[in-house]
């Protein structure tokens, strides 16, 4: 139905009481043919957003004389034009109106968080220096929400400006890794890995469309990159379970091997994850290759492989919902590549310009391959890998509503589903937030980290980390490090859970060049109950769900 979501194919409320096996299994088997299971309705709010976006973006134009005219798009090719959409980008993600917002990323009512949390004194914080005087609260303070009112007020200033220059950007590029210092959140929330990197490019480069062009290199190489991994197939049967665009039953069921009873990826998601990776690593090699060798038919190829590479991610729809980063991405390739081919990357005109940008685009990405516990995904660039952190939090009975103690503008996310839907529905869609999660190769590990976490699993509710983040801190797009043992102190500070209310298992990415992912099992209360590693190509070997 439009605003109903797809019933799954088994009683939820019983489904409920059963066993960690026994729910795993249903929810997998159920995804696999419906994914999520939302409503169309949900794909509209999208669409809409995406409307906005783009129309406010002319908007901001228009305050530069000859642009944001809509009987044109010749004005989208002005260097103004893009370094708008680029501080116009930033500001929609850093309000929360970006990745992670809407029923998609589990949010209902109200559909965003962003600016709801980071506007309002005692919500959760993540400070990166947890504990320290003044800068390290548990929680926002006066300091926190007055800077994030000056970094709104000078992106506002910025994006009204007839021509922005260094003394429009300087503000945004001091006053967002400040805001960084006192909450992680809001920093990644910010997509600063490609935005604020750009606009730091802007600033200080001699010539900064080279050094744009420098960025964008570096995040479609690493995002394929990073996809050279055993966990990249099980995306794309994920995605392609949830896809709008794949409608038909027979279509999902050949992503995988034996449906119903063996998903692990067929050879024919093996074949996609293989071609999207040369998809993902061919474009910025081509598009490069087309402008050192001042080819234009190689160029054009570039923007041809670009434009089947993010068609593909946007018709999937994927879980993070990043359809203006994608429709950014998009125009920054034409207008990179495609007006400004005479331009050579790299070539800033600043030495050290180029530093910044090889050891924010490119030195940082490797090592978040080889040490993925040191920096986030996002500056990784792990786009939609499958290697990620991840958790999970085990609620036992009603303790849950412990969190109710949190100041938060949202309620638990079955509290949000109820104001439109009975419990039963609630709990059939939520029921596929765990498959999501189990069906990835690394879910796979679950089924032997829940039974170390907890005696009984029937007692308890598995909350995804994702939820659990975009409940307290207001925002999640895919970045384990925040749900894990640091939100779990300041929740447990704030909520006093008792022993055996509240286990959590923390699984960590899987580093380049190993065969392993570090976990650790905590009690809410009393601390570390267990840690080690699981084998990935163990995990290999198992299905979506404990089969004894």
């Amino acid at each position: 139905m439009f605003l109903f979501p797809t019933p799954p194919p088994y009683d939820a409320l019983e489904w409920a009481k059963k066993s960690f096996n026994q729910r795993a299994k249903l929810a997998c088997q159920a995804w696999a043919v419906q994914g999520y299971g939302s409503p169309i309705g949900a794909y509209i709010v999208y669409a809409l957003k995406l409307f906005f976006y783009i129309w406010a973006w002319g908007f901001f134009c228009s305050f530069t004389p000859g642009l944001g005219v809509w009987d044109s798009i010749s004005w989208w090719w002005n260097p103004i034009a893009f370094q708008k959409a680029i501080v116009w980008s930033l500001c929609f993600e850093v309000l929360g109106l970006g990745c992670g917002s809407g029923p998609l990323t589990g949010r209902y009512f109200p559909p965003i968080g962003g600016f709801l949390y980071f506007l309002y004194p005692g919500t959760t914080k993540l400070p990166l220096f947890e504990g320290a005087p003044i800068i390290g609260n548990r929680t926002r303070g006066i300091l926190e929400v007055g800077l994030y009112i000056a970094l709104l007020g000078f992106l506002y200033l910025c994006l009204v400006h007839p021509n922005p220059g260094s003394n429009e950007f300087l503000p945004i590029i001091i006053i967002l890794p400040l805001l960084g210092v006192l909450d992680k959140t809001v920093f990644l929330a910010a997509r600063a890995e490609h935005y604020w990197v750009t606009i730091v490019v802007f600033a200080f480069a001699g010539n900064w469309i080279a050094g744009a062009m420098a960025v964008q290199i570096a995040l479609w190489f690493f995002a394929g990159f990073s996809k050279l991994n055993h966990h990249f197939p099980y995306v794309v049967c994920v995605m392609a379970s949830n896809s709008p665009f794949t409608p038909f039953g027979w279509y999902r069921k050949a992503m995988y091997r034996n449906y119903p009873e063996d998903l692990n990826p067929s050879s024919i998601a093996i074949l996609k994850a293989r071609m999207g990776i040369i998809l993902e690593m061919g474009t910025p090699i081509v598009l490069a290759l087309g402008v050192f060798i001042g080819n234009y038919d190689v160029i054009i190829v570039g923007l041809v492989l670009m434009v089947l590479l993010h068609t593909y991610i946007t018709s999937n729809v994927p879980m993070g919902v990043p359809i203006e980063w994608n429709f950014l991405v998009v125009y920054a390739g034409f207008f990179l590549f495609g007006a400004n081919s005479f331009v050579m990357p790299f070539a800033v005109g600043s030495y050290p310009v180029l530093a910044f940008i090889l050891l924010v685009s490119f030195v940082l990405p490797f090592v978040g391959n080889i040490k993925p516990e040191w920096i986030s995904f996002l500056f990784a660039m792990r786009y939609y890998a499958g290697n990620w952190a991840c958790g999970a939090w085990l609620f036992k009975g009603e303790s849950a509503a412990k969190l109710d103690r949190l100041k938060k503008t949202s309620a638990g996310v079955y509290n949000q589903l109820d104001r439109f839907y009975p419990r039963k529905a609630s709990v059939g869609l939520l029921s596929k937030v765990m498959a999501f999660r189990l069906m990835h190769l690394h879910g796979r590990a679950f089924q032997q980290l829940v039974p170390k976490a907890v005696t009984r699993s029937e007692d308890y509710e598995w909350m995804e980390g994702e939820l659990m983040a975009g409940l307290v801190l207001g925002w999640n797009f895919g970045e384990g490090h925040l749900h894990n043992e640091q939100l779990l102190r300041s929740v447990q500070a704030q909520c006093q859970f008792e022993e055996g209310e509240l286990r959590c298992i923390f699984l960590e990415a899987q580093p380049l060049g190993k065969h392993t992912q570090e976990y650790r099992i905590f009690d809410a209360k009393t601390g570390l109950v267990s840690s080690g590693t699981v084998d990935v190509r163990e995990l290999k070997n198992l299905q979506a769900w404990p089969i004894h």
